[in-house]
């Protein structure tokens, strides 16, 4: 498929194999760092580390955090994020230094056909 300026352009299928398995392993990090002890600030850093792609060294995201993949997240230095953040993370997402999100944002990289018949495919 051909889209304007952009090279080998393909639409993003979230249904075979390889990614459903990554996006499992993804939801189930992001359902343990929601899961996990709110006071317990270190775990809950290497919970995120696990699930992001790159972090700076002083980041924080408060609980629930919701994204597809992590790996294609990164942020830079002294990243914040209020509660509710969802990044649906099928392409790369950065954040550089001093960001400062607010609640209830997302964040979202997908492109579905917008032919009703080639997406109901």
């Amino acid at each position: 498929m051909e889209k304007p300026g952009i090279p080998n352009y393909e639409l993003y299928n979230p249904e075979t194999e390889e990614l459903r398995a990554k996006r499992i392993k993804c939801k189930l990090l992001c359902q343990k760092y929601n899961n996990s002890d709110y006071a317990k600030f270190e775990e809950r850093k290497t919970l995120i580390k696990q699930i992001l792609g790159k972090t700076g060294n002083k980041y924080f995201i408060e609980q629930p955090f919701i994204c597809d993949y992590g790996y294609n997240i990164e942020t830079g230095e002294n990243f914040y994020s209020n509660h509710n953040l969802t990044i649906l993370d099928c392409a790369k997402v950065e954040f550089g230094d001093n960001v400062f999100i607010g609640p209830n944002c997302s964040f979202y990289t997908a492109e579905h056909p917008l032919d009703f018949e080639k997406r109901n495919k």
